[in-house]
């Protein structure tokens, strides 16, 4: 894979070295179980763009996040080099699908720093299922 990894307490870097097309499961990433054990209910994941170069974002860039628990709600906030892209809530469910809109993202792109920062809070501690989530940023 030619991304990194980082884990740190309640945030997860991931550092693209080059743009991956396709899907990319958390497991692909080389993110584990236990990384994804939110006991506090919150999650931080920064997906970090910085150096990879020449690239094309996915017609619609997409994450998808499963959960063991059936939570009554989430909140999920993405933020794109400062500037918040999204700010939803979901009811009832144990997986959410999160769309971006490429043009956006590509209207805030900086010459070399660009981050991608999912945050999630839980109404209640949660354990992702990594083989379950995944991300499609590239063509």
């Amino acid at each position: 894979m030619s991304q990194s990894i980082v884990v740190n307490p309640g945030e997860i870097q991931v550092n693209f070295k080059t743009p991956t097309a396709g899907k990319v499961s958390f497991t692909d990433l080389g993110i584990k179980e236990e990384d994804l054990l939110l006991t506090s209910g919150f999650l931080r994941i920064v997906f970090d763009f910085e150096g990879i170069g020449e690239h094309h974002y996915f017609q619609v860039p997409t994450i998808q996040l499963a959960y063991s628990e059936t939570i009554p709600e989430t909140h999920w906030q993405c933020d794109f080099n400062e500037e918040t892209i999204l700010d939803k809530i979901d009811h009832n469910g144990n997986s959410t699908v999160i769309l971006l809109d490429r043009n956006r993202i590509s209207s805030l792109e900086h010459h070399h720093q660009n981050k991608l920062i999912l945050h999630a809070e839980f109404t209640q501690p949660a354990q992702l299922i990594p083989k379950d989530c995944w991300i499609n940023f590239f063509k």
